[in-house]
């Protein structure tokens, strides 16, 4: 069960370090429409093959993208399963957060308590 856990979070590891990058980032966008060469990725940020090929290799580490290797190409596809299980993870602190934030609008909606002031002295003094 621990090292069930540990493989886990290390996956997730491996996701969110590829998605800090907004070069991998904008690779996994354009990938969600469908297929790519490796020239295609890299096209848009003006960068070598090989600069674009350390930043796929990233995204296959983390298992968010495959290469297939047709000929002279490297076709690369988006691998949406280690997405979901971020958006798993993500999840749930999206239900903390929600449960927490929509206690505290009810707080802050419940209406004020009646002030009770003290009353001043009355007496004949004056």
């Amino acid at each position: 069960m621990v090292e069930h856990l540990h493989i886990a979070d290390s996956r997730l590891d491996h996701v969110f370090h590829a998605l800090a990058d907004p070069t991998r980032r904008a690779m996994l966008q354009s990938l969600a429409c469908g297929e790519r060469t490796v020239s295609e990725l890299a096209e848009p940020f003006a960068m070598s093959l090989a600069g674009a090929s350390k930043h796929i290799k990233a995204l296959e580490a983390a298992g968010l993208v495959a290469r297939d290797i047709r000929g002279r190409q490297h076709l690369c596809r988006l691998q949406p399963g280690r997405l979901a299980e971020a958006h798993e993870w993500l999840s749930f602190y999206e239900r903390f957060w929600t449960e927490r934030l929509d206690a505290l609008d009810a707080l802050l909606r419940q209406p004020e308590p009646d002030i009770v002031t003290p009353s001043e002295p009355k007496g004949d003094d004056a």
